[in-house]
């Protein structure tokens, strides 16, 4: 005969919360020992609640013999199982009780013996199977009750709601953990893509660094061998026959040679001391940028070549990034004009917008001919950085008529 029993022990059950089991899976070995004593402590106070409720036979006839212990032994140690076998665990205990009952053993109840098992199915993810079988165990219950002929009103207005709203109960907190679970994996996945990101950003970041400094170390370079070569081949050729004008080469190589030092030692102090505020001050100082222009034209003369510099629009303070793109454009420009137009006359144009800064280079030299190379790392530096500033880079050159060469760089950032 069926019996809904007492259910003092679902709030005791209620306050056991295995955190550290995985939904889909082994728990973690560190946790294995937790989970051992949080399973056996569980299975006993099952044992100890379902022997009592023997040991009571409130409202029965049954008979509380060795057998009906058994039960309550083998309804805790399936405790033991439950975070492996959820599903497996549930039916067996499941089945057990019903069989308890068809034994006319001392009513325990449906709550007590298979609350557990409904917890940890719903904890694990299984909430259809928690669900399915609670409704089942209060449908034959139910059924049982009324066709052995228990007051309707008893049965369907106090004991029957009182079991479901426990199973229920039970289900709903083991689907929150399992909830919470999966929310705080979540965040912890979140959080782990959130770091890769910002590492594989510190790395575009410091290939964007490599290569800058790359183009600037080559941008310096080659204007400096560049001067260096012109000068010297003037003062070889004029050594003997005008040695002021050999003096004057002289000189000019060797300025080229302490800016390009000087630029070099701001470089590295500023590789080597990224946040000392000297070595910062020392870099702004001797950072390249339209102001300078006057420099590359002076070593351009040097060389021989005539330089018109010519300006439209006002003139004003532009973003660092900026100005130190159009400083390289010019430099690079007139470097390939002393190594290859073969110019006598180059003329600068720098037009200032209120949104964009124009440099334009060009030249009365011999141009470009089919046979010559499309471009060399001077431009393929040009390009990369105005493509970086979203800028454009033109050049145009036919046979016998020089090249030239034209930047528009946005004015972005700030100074």
């Amino acid at each position: 005969m069926i019996h809904i029993g007492p259910h003092g022990a679902i709030g005791r059950e209620g306050g056991i919360e295995p955190r550290s089991v995985e939904p889909h899976g082994e728990p973690a070995p560190p946790d294995d020992r937790r989970n051992l004593l949080i399973d056996t402590a569980l299975g006993m106070v099952v044992l100890i609640v379902v022997g009592t409720a023997v040991t009571a036979n409130v409202g029965g006839d049954g008979t509380a013999s060795p057998a009906a212990y058994a039960f309550g032994a083998l309804f805790g140690a399936l405790m033991l199982l439950r975070r492996r076998f959820p599903v497996a665990v549930l039916v067996v205990t499941a089945t057990a009780l019903l069989g308890y009952y068809m034994l006319s053993y001392p009513p325990i109840g449906l709550a007590v013996p298979v609350a557990a098992a409904l917890y940890s199915a719903a904890e694990c993810g299984r909430l259809y199977w928690a669900c399915g079988t609670a409704l089942a165990l209060l449908v034959v219950s139910t059924a049982v009750r009324l066709t052995e002929g228990d007051d309707l009103s008893y049965v369907l207005g106090l004991e029957a709601p009182t079991s479901a709203a426990l199973m229920i109960a039970v289900i709903a907190l083991g689907d929150s953990v399992r909830s919470r679970r999966g929310w705080r994996a979540e965040l912890d996945r979140q959080a782990a893509a959130a770091a890769l990101e910002q590492e594989a950003e510190a790395e575009r970041r410091i290939e964007q660094e490599r290569v800058r400094i790359a183009r600037d170390l080559h941008d310096l370079l080659a204007h400096t061998v560049s001067v260096i070569s012109l000068h010297t081949d003037v003062a070889r050729e004029t050594l003997h026959d005008d040695t002021a004008t050999a003096e004057r080469s002289l000189t000019a190589a060797r300025t080229a040679c302490r800016d390009a030092g000087r630029e070099l030692r701001a470089t590295v102090d500023a590789l080597r001391s990224p946040q000392d505020g000297s070595s910062h001050d020392t870099a702004a100082d001797t950072r390249p940028g339209l102001n300078r222009l006057g420099e590359l034209v002076d070593t351009a003369t040097a060389g021989g070549l005539h330089v018109d510099v010519r300006t439209t629009g006002t003139p004003h303070a532009l973003p660092v990034v900026s100005d130190v793109t159009a400083y390289r454009v010019v430099q690079e420009a007139l470097s390939n004009v002393l190594r290859h137009a073969g110019a006598t006359s180059a003329v600068i144009d720098v037009g200032y917008g209120d949104d964009a800064v124009t440099v334009r280079v060009s030249d009365d030299g011999r141009g470009a001919s089919p046979a010559d190379p499309a471009g060399g790392w001077g431009i393929t530096g040009m390009r990369e950085r105005l493509t970086l500033l979203g800028g454009t880079l033109r050049i145009r050159t036919e046979p016998g008529e020089g090249f030239d060469v034209t930047a528009r760089i946005p004015l972005r950032g700030g100074s």
